[in-house]
């Protein structure tokens, strides 16, 4: 008797280890994306709108103020003119992103106050010393910008609402560039 449970077991170990051995027709046929950020898992909650909105409202406000901050603040031109850059590109995307809620005919409100791990990061941000501002600026636009782009491509790609995923995916190229600008800026200032 022990020895058909040994069998049984042995055979039922063989089973598994040739099922696990085998490949699946779907993973054959999906091409990896060549977005790396789309690679990245999608919270469930960034898949529905209110929840986007609020992160990508949040985002656009904490953009706008970081720039006024460093209009004020940095004594580089070329820091100064990326702010100015956040300040317009940023009220530009909060524009379009209110038309693309009113479009979709959603009764969302984006927030009128930052949140409060975004809030914390302005005022580090202001007391950062004049000497170690426009990095401290540049390195938190490189990390908020990254966030922003992994934002949109995944709302443009799972989202919820089709106007709002519309939004999304025209903002990306913007988010894009501001990115590289930043990441530029940033390796400049030594």
């Amino acid at each position: 008797m022990n020895r058909q449970f040994l069998l049984v077991g042995v055979a039922a170990l063989s089973l598994t280890l040739a099922a696990c051995g085998q490949k699946s027709d779907q993973t054959d046929a999906v091409a990896p994306d060549a977005n790396p950020s789309a690679t990245i898992p999608t919270p469930t909650d960034e898949t529905s709108a209110p929840a986007f909105v609020e992160k990508a409202a949040a985002s656009d406000m904490f953009e706008v103020q970081a720039g006024r901050i460093a209009l004020e603040r940095s004594a580089n031109a070329e820091v100064k003119a990326f702010a100015q850059m956040m300040v317009d590109g940023h009220t530009r995307t909060t524009a379009d992103l209110k038309a693309a809620i009113a479009a979709s005919g959603l009764t969302i409100t984006p927030p009128a106050t930052l949140p409060d791990d975004k809030a914390s990061a302005l005022a580090d941000l202001r007391g950062v010393d004049a000497a170690g501002f426009d990095r401290a600026y540049m390195n938190g636009q490189v990390d908020a910008h990254q966030a922003a782009l992994n934002l949109m491509s995944r709302y443009a790609q799972d989202g919820d609402s089709p106007q709002i995923k519309a939004a999304a995916a025209a903002m990306l190229p913007t988010i894009q560039t501001h990115l590289d600008r930043a990441r530029t800026l940033r390796d400049s200032l030594s």
